[in-house]
């Protein structure tokens, strides 16, 4: 089965592709040859996520699914949420970002956050939604190489390593990303044991 992937984000697609392996064909949006990038102007991360999968599947026809992702930090009222990318500004430097929850950090007690994953799936032009929710904390620093975004400031409840500390096989086994992606992969596979 071929699924185009509504993103630009490499490293969005590796950690997909490493939940999925081989069992479907995931292309980019720049592997399927489609050069613009989506919008995300609504406020919820389900809104947006349905946006950008019904946008590629109404032109090209192809199935496809979308992701969109927010940190959701208790003591911030669930900010940056689905503003995550864009917390600290449109040029979406997740440096700047982190500088910006930091500071907004400084002083609170409560270092509860969670990330949620919404994926938006269309099959022959029906949509299904799945969610995976990560709970953890946010350090008080960076830490860590890997990983992307938010990935050096979040431990994830049951862990001691910041998502930028581990492999990509260890995040997956706490990832939001992985959560959802894990529904979707259920789905699919449900849905090529009935043809």
């Amino acid at each position: 089965m071929k699924l185009i992937f509504a993103t630009n984000n490499r490293h969005k697609a590796e950690e997909l592709r490493s939940i999925t392996g081989d069992q479907f064909a995931i292309l980019t949006l720049e592997e399927a040859g489609i050069d613009f990038e989506i919008p995300e102007p609504y406020n919820t991360l389900e809104e947006n996520a349905t946006n950008k999968s019904k946008t590629i599947f109404e032109m090209t026809g192809i199935n496809c699914f979308s992701e969109d992702t927010g940190l959701e930090v208790a003591a911030l009222d669930g900010e940056p949420g689905v503003k995550s990318a864009r917390y600290a500004g449109d040029d979406h430097s997740f440096e700047k970002n982190i500088d910006k929850l930091l500071t907004n950090l400084a002083g609170k007690t409560d270092s509860h956050a969670r990330f949620r994953a919404v994926i938006s799936l269309i099959i022959d032009g029906r949509e299904t939604l799945f969610e995976g929710v990560c709970e953890g904390q946010i350090t008080d620093k960076r830490r860590g190489e890997s990983g992307f975004g938010y990935d050096p400031v979040f431990i994830p409840d049951g862990s001691n390593k910041t998502f930028a500390e581990m492999s990509m096989r260890e995040k997956t086994q706490y990832s939001h990303r992985a959560r959802a992606t894990e529904k979707l992969v259920a789905f699919l596979t449900n849905l090529k044991t009935k043809h």
